[in-house]
Parts: structure tokens; C-alpha cells; sequence
């Protein structure tokens, strides 16, 4: 028989102690800690014939057969996109992010747009608040199934009696089993009914969707086997302040994590941005001071996007540096290579740099396009709007290559661009014909392009 345990959990990130402490030494949160309810099965020797199935044995990997996994079409390109194609049947999806960000409208638009059978399990919201959003999202489907529920064993009940072909859990976090003896939410019960999912998802090969809850450092919610445990880990990003959102693959065991989707949030739900740089440059009448376009790169999809700068004069006697959308030290990194390598003298004035839309961009390549966009602003000269960048800088002051140049250009050519700015040192497969390739190896190089 199961020989049952209490133990200590970190609620912030799941940490196990033997005994109360104030502070969790793996987070450093103070009174977290909380008593839990486990229980552990009597340990068997892995010599035992009942852990080892008959017939089992260790094969050659060439003589593996390899089969391409099926996959379901959730009907919306962007979602199927990061998942690499489509749900996999008998896999484990985690969706995580902010509250309020658009996680069960996503999933419940997706839930109504699908041609398969459907069960949307809700913890968390009633059938009538379900319906209003239905509603208004302006989707309906009869092959949708509704059910409030937060107990496990009626959700299997529930999903016995009606054979869905996909599962969606909003959220994990309120769910609960009666194997352990905890509260919803709690360390043990997330990884029990995750546990349980898994196990549902694998035998009877539905895929299941799960939505999951973060902390306040942005981590998903619960223990960090959590993730180790579905297949699928997924994030919805973006500001609320703004209307897009980004959905990008943090773990795909079917697919890379390098693709992301872009949507829009709307009165009637999220649309799918299919052509995401056309919206994220803004359309001006005249040329303006301290704009300039750079060619990035989300995950595999390029982008183009409008980098603002404006240099004034500091008031007070210490300077002012602000970025949105952009790392506040390699800002600090690039002034100081401008007044150290090119003469720039910004040390007494104040720098504001702004990545419209409202994305927040990694990319080292819009390095060009960042000093370019201040060094605009500072002499009050307008970039022209048919010329765009995409070349990372050093500390030298040199124009170092950047890596998928090819789909950048194609990226700039397709949207009008007749110039593209580059270092010398990146080798190019083709030159193209409908866009001109300008290379240069250091920054006063591209002073002289431009001024």
C-alpha cells in the first residue's frame, strides 16, 4: 500500500524541503513555504520483473522505423506555425502568460474554428461568461463541447462519455485529483493532474492543451518539472498597451523553436497578422529626424521594423537614458563607441530610443539602424525612407556580418526598400536585382552614405 508523507514546497518555484524555513534559498522569497500532502509509492527494484515488459529489448537505431507523427489543423496558420504544423495527436501543449494578455480567447477562438470535436474545460470562468465571449468573438460550433469542471476524474468522465479529439484546460492550476490531498494549485496537485493528463493523452492519443499561470519574474507557474513534462511549452507575449501579441515555442519536441506567431487583439478577438512589417512601419507624410528601418529577425521570420530616436539637450545636470523595446545597456554600449571611435560628443545629452509596436527586440542586427535613428535626431537630418539596415557593431567602431542575410533582403525587397545597408564581411549567395546592396566596414562609412 502507498505510504503517505507530508513535505515542504516553495509556491513561488517549487523548491522541496524537508522541513519549514522562512526563506526559499532557491528563489529567495520569504514565506512561501508551504506543507503539503504527498503520497509515494513503495519502491521496486528495477530488476523486478514488473518493472521490465516482456518482450522488450535494446535495438539498432537504423533499424527503427520512422513515422511522421499525424497532426490535427487548429485552423489558424500563426498557432500552426510554432507548433511546426499542427497539434500532434496524444501530445501535451503548455500555453503561459500574463494575465489578461489573451490566452482563453485565443484557444477558445481556436476551440470554435476547428472542424475536429472539441472539449473546453474551464476552472475558472462559468458557461455564461464562456458564452458572452463566444459571442463576441462571433464564432460558433457545434462541434465545441463546454464544460466547468475542476475535478480530473469528472473531466475523464466527461471526455469517456463524449470522445473528443482535442482537450483544452483553462488552467492547470485550478484543476485537482483526489490521489493527493492538497489544495488546487498547489506544487503536489499540478504535477499530479499534469500527471494524469499526460497519461490520458498518451493512451487514448488526444491531444491535450493546457493553460498555465505565471509568476511575477514571467516564469509559468508551479514546478519546473512542469515543463520538462508536456511536449509543448508556448508563450503568449506582448503589452497590454498595445494590440499585438506574440506567440512564441519555448520547448517543441515536434517542431522548432525558432518560429513565432503575430496577432492582433481586437474587440472580436486576435487576428493573424500574416504580414507583420507593413503594420509595424508606420506610414509618414514627410521624412522625419530620428527614424530609421531595420531588417530583423524574430525566430525564423524576418521583419521589418521602425527604430525612433530623439537627442536633446539634458536639462538637469545628469543625462537621461530610455529605451522601450530595447536593451537599456547596449544603447549605453553604442553611445559610448560613437563618441569614442567617431567623435560624437552625446555624453551631455539626453537619448530616447523607441522600437514602435511595441515589440521588444533581441536582434544584435539593428545595432546599425539604433545609431543611424540617434545620429538623425543629433544633426537633425532625415534618413530617406526607401533605405533600411541590418548589420550588428562592435566596439571598435566596425560593421560586423550578421547571420540569414538572404531572407532579410528578400524581406526589404518584397516591401519597396531600393537600399539595403550591410557589413562588407557578409557573403551573399546572389546578388539580388530589385534592391541595392550597400556595404560598409565601419560607422563613418555610413555617414557618408547617408549625410
Amino acid at each position: 500500500m502507498a505510504k503517505t508523507k507530508t513535505t515542504f514546497f516553495c509556491q513561488n518555484c517549487g523548491a522541496q524541503f524537508p522541513k519549514w524555513v522562512g526563506k526559499c534559498n532557491s528563489c529567495n522569497e520569504w514565506n512561501t513555504i508551504v506543507e503539503e500532502v504527498i503520497q509515494r509509492e513503495e519502491k521496486v527494484s528495477w530488476k523486478s520483473e514488473s518493472t521490465v515488459k516482456r518482450g522488450s529489448k535494446a535495438i539498432k537505431l537504423k533499424e527503427i522505423t520512422a513515422v511522421n507523427e499525424e497532426r490535427i489543423n487548429t485552423c489558424n496558420h500563426e498557432l500552426n506555425r510554432v507548433l511546426g504544423g499542427g497539434l500532434v495527436k496524444g501530445s501535451v501543449v503548455l500555453l503561459g502568460g500574463e494575465p489578461g494578455i489573451g490566452k482563453s480567447t485565443l484557444l477558445l477562438q481556436i476551440a470554435l474554428m476547428m472542424d475536429n470535436k472539441v472539449l473546453y474545460v474551464s476552472g475558472e470562468e462559468s458557461m455564461t461568461q464562456i458564452k458572452l465571449r463566444a459571442d463576441r468573438l462571433k464564432k460558433a460550433n457545434d462541434n465545441c463541447l463546454i464544460l466547468t469542471e475542476t475535478k480530473t476524474y469528472s473531466i475523464f468522465k466527461s471526455a469517456e462519455e463524449n470522445l473528443p479529439e482535442v482537450i483544452v484546460i483553462d488552467s492547470i492550476q485550478t484543476l485537482h485529483t483526489e490521489m493527493i490531498e492538497a489544495s488546487p494549485g498547489s506544487i503536489s496537485q499540478i504535477r499530479e493532474t499534469t500527471s494524469e493528463l499526460i497519461k490520458y493523452a498518451k493512451e487514448t492519443n488526444t491531444p491535450v492543451i493546457l493553460i498555465g499561470h505565471i509568476t511575477k519574474e514571467g516564469n509559468i507557474a508551479g514546478p519546473k518539472i512542469l515543463e520538462h513534462m508536456v511536449d509543448v511549452v508556448l508563450q503568449f507575449e506582448g503589452d497590454r498597451n498595445h494590440t499585438y501579441r506574440i506567440l512564441r515555442a519555448q520547448k517543441n519536441r515536434f517542431g522548432s523553436t525558432a518560429e513565432l506567431g503575430i496577432y492582433e487583439m481586437l474587440h472580436t478577438g486576435l487576428r493573424e497578422v500574416e504580414n507583420p512589417s507593413e503594420i509595424l512601419i508606420s506610414e509618414k507624410d514627410e521624412e522625419l529626424t530620428g527614424t530609421s528601418i531595420a531588417a530583423t529577425l524574430e525566430g525564423m521570420r524576418p521583419l521589418m521594423i521602425e527604430v525612433q530616436a530623439l537627442v536633446s539637450s539634458a536639462v538637469y545636470g545628469t543625462p537621461q537614458r530610455s529605451c522601450t523595446g530595447f536593451n537599456i545597456k547596449r544603447l549605453n554600449m553604442l553611445l559610448a563607441v560613437l563618441e569614442k571611435r567617431a567623435g560624437f560628443r552625446l555624453g551631455a545629452k539626453d537619448v530616447f530610443l523607441n522600437i514602435a509596436g511595441g515589440l521588444r527586440v533581441e536582434d544584435p542586427s539593428i545595432d546599425l539602424a539604433v545609431v543611424c535613428a540617434v545620429l538623425s535626431s543629433n544633426a537633425e537630418i532625415s534618413i530617406p525612407q526607401n533605405i533600411c539596415f541590418a548589420a550588428e557593431v562592435g566596439l571598435a567602431g566596425e560593421i560586423r556580418a550578421i547571420s540569414r542575410v538572404e531572407q532579410r533582403i528578400q524581406e526589404a525587397e518584397k516591401l519597396g526598400f531600393e537600399r539595403i545597408v550591410l557589413s562588407k564581411f557578409n557573403k551573399l549567395m546572389k546578388n539580388p536585382s530589385g534592391i541595392e546592396i550597400i556595404k560598409v566596414s565601419k560607422i563613418e562609412e555610413v555617414l557618408k552614405v547617408l549625410f
